[in-house]
């Protein structure tokens, strides 16, 4: 006897459809079709929506004198520190200086209308800045059509909604990566802080190249690069220090305006030590030539937008088309647009005020950022950690402050680039490798240790796997290694084994999975299963209130699983099965084999009326009195 699935309320299952009373409010007919899509249009175009694809519109009405003091303040102070940020970053991409301050203001300026946080800063990043040079060797026009296809790629990937693919970056992986790509971000400043050459792609090639080179090592550009870096990372300490803190009542008045003055100088340590730098070039030049190697000459002015050339003429004279060009920039096109979201939204949580982050319109945003930055010759960028903590210590409002970043970037290139040239390349190399010591994740590898030791093997695979192999091979590898890991975890799902009795007294095998039945772990069910209920002639119950989905092999197996059950004379009963995963299962499966119950005493019904436990009892010895 099979019986009747009815709704149970605490199952958690719904009632079945009435099919007589179908609704069509969703078939239209040839004349409505126009009034369909209208109303489908309407629907979509509501406020609501303009807000969340607009965030602008959301915080503007409501913008004041004190959103725009707070802003101003943030913007100028994030604009010094983008500035020789720019110029480094562009010497890791292998690029000349200004394409670095080229991508560091329209970017700002298209934030501020699709941007969902107030303290990202979009330009040119550390992490971006070393995958460009990876994926574009340091080829210019490769590096800006990189940066076109990248925006495009982000923003297909934001209208089709799949922010969701961050997710499959675990914390292990993206800290084993941000580790190795912060060791090769200093390792790529080596060069100019030894005034040596270095080739190599990889981080074992560069060191030992430079190992082979450092016999040629000039003697005062280490000399101001050391300097340099001990310069500013006592600079950031002093812009840590609180005075007063430990008073019970207090800092006081001049105590908070010392402080205040202490975390700026913290905050504009850079471009501090990128002036006194250039200012000391100045002064060796117009005396001769320098004894240390200075940037060179600059060109002035904002560039005229300009579509990305689409070819290119090779070192060997040959040239290279469109499809050349993207087949030499390979899983970059992939690898970039998914690490620059990944750190745009580790910084919007980390500044989001508890708000919900729409990776989505992220996508969207910083694609429209990187497609437009690519007019003006700019490479891959999005959102930078260390201008977002600028920022947010400056007291950041809106993302309105991106106006003046762009403004100040605008003004250095139009009145300032001239004295550009002078800035030391040691000096430089010491900004990066000053701020890029603090990217190194070391600090994660105890609490993981103690959590769950198995996380370990993708972290610190991915962080081996960067630094010898190209680095968007590394990640990938990282995050295949990382889904492994998921794959297994389904297909071996835990199960609880517990002999029970009826209200009637009758016992049986319990058998509770704790996830869905999914192909990857069905054999591994089945097998378990049968396993848990061979010899043994108790009835068995396959608890699957958790069981929330299930597919075709699922089904198949359960087939293969009820016929086992029935060739040995085994009850099988299956409760408070889902009904959308019990219409997979009965699509499969032959009725007379697959029972389900809902309740507790049909369980006993289900026992008394089964023909093949009265078979299984032994008959009573002659004599014996009936029970």
């Amino acid at each position: 006897m099979i019986p009747r699935r009815k709704h149970n309320a605490s199952s958690g299952s719904l009632p079945p459809p009435d099919d007589k009373h179908a609704s069509n409010d969703y078939i239209l007919s040839d004349g409505s079709a126009r009034e369909g899509w209208r109303a489908a249009l309407r629907r979509r175009c509501t406020r609501k929506t303009l807000r969340k694809r607009l965030p602008i519109a959301g915080w503007l009405p409501q913008y004041g004198v004190q959103q725009a003091v707070g802003d101003a303040i943030a913007g100028v102070t994030v604009g010094l520190t983008v500035i020789p940020q720019s110029l480094a970053y562009a010497n890791i991409a292998g690029l000349p200086p200004q394409h670095g301050l080229y991508g560091s203001f329209l970017g700002c300026f298209v934030y501020i209308v699709l941007g969902g946080c107030r303290a990202v800063p979009a330009g040119p990043t550390a992490i971006a800045s070393l995958l460009t040079w990876q994926v574009a060797g340091g080829v210019l026009p490769k590096a800006i059509l990189l940066n076109l296809l990248t925006g495009l790629v982000e923003l297909l990937m934001g209208a089709l909604g799949l922010g969701f693919l961050v997710n499959f970056v675990s914390g292990p992986v993206s800290s084993g990566f941000t580790s190795a790509v912060a060791l090769m971000i200093a390792t790529s400043q080596v060069k100019d802080l030894f005034a040596i050459p270095v080739s190599g792609t990889t981080f074992l090639q560069q060191w030992i190249s430079i190992f082979r080179n450092i016999r040629g090592a000039a003697l005062w550009d280490p000399v101001l690069g050391f300097s340099c870096i001990a310069l500013l990372l006592s600079m950031r300490k002093i812009g840590m220090v609180k005075l007063g803190a430990d008073r019970p009542e207090g800092p006081n008045a001049r105590q908070k305006v010392l402080t205040k003055l202490l975390w700026l100088l913290g905050t504009c340590r850079n471009a501090l030590v990128v002036v006194a730098g250039g200012a000391l070039g100045f002064a060796v030049a117009a005396r001769g030539s320098a004894p240390v190697r200075l940037m060179g000459a600059i060109p002035a002015g904002v560039p005229a937008p300009a579509l990305p050339a689409l070819s290119y003429v090779r070192a060997d004279n040959s040239t290279a088309d469109f499809l050349d060009m993207v087949s030499e920039l390979g899983s970059g096109l992939l690898v970039i647009p998914l690490i620059v979201l990944l750190e745009d939204i580790a910084i919007c949580k980390a500044f989001s005020d508890g708000r919900t982050i729409d990776a989505t319109q992220e996508m969207i945003a910083l694609g429209l950022a990187n497609v437009a930055n690519s007019f003006v010759q700019a490479f891959p960028g999005g959102g930078s950690l260390a201008r977002s903590v600028v920022s947010n210590g400056s007291g950041v409002r809106t993302p309105l402050n991106g106006l003046y970043t762009g403004v100040i970037v605008i003004v250095a290139l139009q009145f300032c680039t001239q004295y550009f040239e002078y800035i030391p390349k040691a000096s430089l190399a010491a900004v990066i490798i000053s701020a890029i010591l603090f990217m190194v994740e070391y600090d994660v590898v105890k609490p993981m240790w103690r959590a769950k030791k198995l996380d370990l093997i993708p972290g610190i695979g991915t962080f081996v796997l960067c630094l010898t192999l190209p680095i968007e091979l590394g990640i990938l590898t990282g995050v295949v290694v990382n889904i492994v890991f998921i794959l297994y975890h389904a297909a071996r799902p835990k199960f609880s084994v517990e002999i029970l009795k009826t209200e009637a007294g009758v016992e049986y095998l319990m058998i509770t999975p704790d996830r869905c039945l999914m192909f990857p772990s069905v054999d591994y069910v089945r097998r378990l299963v049968t396993k848990s209920a061979a010899g043994g002639a108790l009835p068995v119950v396959l608890e699957c209130t958790h069981i929330y989905s299930a597919d075709y092999t699922a089904a198949k197996s359960i087939e293969q699983l009820t016929a086992d059950f029935h060739a040995r004379r085994q009850p099988l009963y299956f409760y408070n099965v889902k009904p959308s995963v019990c219409s997979i299962f009965e699509a499969v499966t032959k009725p007379e084999h697959f029972t389900v119950f809902y309740e507790d005493d049909e369980l006993d019904r289900l026992l008394a009326a089964d023909p093949r436990l009265h078979a299984a009892k032994p008959p009573p010895p002659p004599g014996a009195s009936p029970a």
